[in-house]
């Protein structure tokens, strides 16, 4: 009897707060953004490293600003269009039962990412420049029906950066840069909470006291009948919080000849504590009734309350590094190529931890204790490559093309869920580019289509904190089978000037 109460007790604190947040994306480079740039997006940022056209090398290379004479701005925006639909799904509760819903319907609206560039030349040797961009996002929500509910529903992330850089240059075709890039998160992660499993050990709990305490029923020891309750409303979790984090980008360029040149940009790693309150609706409220011989147990009362606790989200942002390499082959032809390196395996797990201990709301009333955290995600991301190849076409003073192409691998590997239908993708663009050689302004245009290589299939459970590969007994049943179908076009514009 002892045993079976305490699997209930686990039972109610693991359906308040199974996991409810994860990042999100269908894009395959974690939930970093390659659209940071018209101009660069036309070569599907191939050679970004060493190919500084205009302002936009604060981010891609801040060694490039020294080829930049004077004052120089870029700005501009992109728009990204994904659709991510799950082609087929179904759901079973922490009981087994079949989850009725619908597949969720497309789960990504469309999203616009500005940016402004700036760099000045100081003197010969050294330019500082400034951006401001969107270099990290996601977006997904499913419709309220959805099948998987219980595993997802909302989730939305959006990072601005503001990034002050330097360069400096020996005059003999070296240029060594530093760019800080003080970034603010803010997020909101949801789901719906299933709370069969709570009241099915309920019923087996009362049963089981019944047999011990026969021929008194168990309501004669203060233990409810849950048969008058009739199972739990579902409920709700929201999570919503922000931070502010610093990494560095170091820079370095180097002209081998007149036509060619390379570049190696290196990326630190940094971590966002995003703080915020949960909230948790319809949790069940438990006593505690005394039982012969056994002692003081918990048992639900039948009803259900919405609790609040102040949390913290880590969320790991990985260290990269990018070489580019830029060859003029003849007068009107540029080709360009590059490979981006990123750790997303540092990226292991998403708990959601309490900063109010046991003490908290939420954590009291589902018998959270300790430094557990509040709910826990396998992540168990891998680290990815991005490899880039482009040409550009100088069709006129006026005029040049660009095209480009990326493979770009995702980072999640085994563990693939609602929030992450993520697949290695083909990135194709394509560019134009129109220069104002009286008034000195460049403008920039870009598209580009994503081709996954394949569907994405999804079998999705609860795994335990402390065995991050093991199933969570206290889940049940619980499971999200689906297989969903992506695709995703892009397009940018960019303003430039010389001044």
């Amino acid at each position: 009897m002892h045993k079976n109460t305490n699997a209930l007790v686990k039972a109610i604190r693991f359906a308040t707060l199974a996991a409810v947040a994860a990042p999100a994306s269908v894009m395959a480079g974690g939930f970093s953004l390659n659209e940071q740039s018209a101009s660069q997006m036309g070569v599907a940022n191939a050679g970004a490293a060493a190919n500084p056209e205009n302002a936009t090398t604060v981010l891609f290379n801040p060694a490039g600003m020294s080829q930049l004479s004077g004052t120089n701005i870029s700005f501009g925006a992109a728009v990204l269009d994904i659709d991510a639909e799950a082609k087929s799904a179904s759901a079973k509760n922490q009981l087994g039962g079949d989850v009725s819903g619908s597949t969720g319907g497309d789960i990504a609206d469309a999203a616009v990412l500005p940016n402004f560039y700036l760099t000045h030349e100081i003197n010969d040797s050294i330019d500082v420049g400034f951006g401001i961009h969107a270099p990290y996002g996601l977006a997904a929500d499913y419709d309220d029906d959805f099948v998987g509910r219980y595993f997802a529903d909302k989730t939305e992330l959006t990072v601005i950066s503001f990034s002050p850089a330097i360069s400096i240059n020996n005059g003999k075709g070296l240029s060594m840069g530093l760019g800080l890039n003080v970034m603010y998160a803010e997020g909101r992660l949801t789901k719906f909470q299933d709370y069969s499993g709570a009241y099915g050990r309920w019923q087996k709990g009362y049963n089981d006291i019944g047999a011990i305490t026969a021929p008194a029923p168990p309501s004669a020891i203060g233990v409810p009948d849950p048969s008058s309750v009739n199972g739990f409303e579902q409920g709700y979790a929201d999570i919503e919080g922000d931070d502010i984090a610093v990494n560095f980008r170091i820079g370095f360029l180097y002209e081998l000849s007149e036509k060619t040149q390379i570049g190696l940009s290196a990326q630190t790693p940094t971590r966002f504590d995003l703080e915020g309150d949960a909230k948790v609706s319809n949790i069940p409220d438990t006593t505690v009734v005394t039982l012969p011989g056994v002692g003081d147990q918990v048992f639900p009362t039948g009803a259900q309350s919405t609790q609040t606790e102040k949390v913290k989200v880590p969320l790991e942002i990985p260290e990269s590094l990018t070489v580019g390499l830029r060859h003029q082959i003849a007068d009107d032809w540029t080709v360009l190529a590059g490979a981006t390196y990123a750790r997303w395996g540092r990226f292991e797990e998403l708990d959601i931890n309490s900063r109010e201990g046991a003490s908290g709301d939420v954590s009291s009333a589902t018998g959270r204790t300790g430094d557990t955290p509040i709910t826990h995600i396998t992540e168990k991301w891998k680290n990815t490559w991005q490899f880039n190849v482009g040409g550009i076409w100088q069709a006129t003073p006026e005029w040049a093309f660009k095209a480009g192409y990326a493979f770009d691998e995702s980072p999640v590997d085994q563990f693939v869920t609602a929030r992450i239908p993520s697949e290695d993708r083909h990135w194709l663009t394509l560019g134009a580019q129109w220069n104002d050689v009286a008034s000195g302004w460049t403008v920039d245009a870009a598209v580009g289509t994503l081709i996954f290589a394949d569907d994405v299939k999804v079998n999705e459970f609860q795994y335990q904190h402390d065995a991050p590969s093991q199933k969570d007994p206290n889940a049940g049943a619980s499971n999200y089978t689906a297989e969903y179908e992506l695709s995703a076009w892009s397009a940018a514009i960019e303003f430039s000037k010389a001044f």
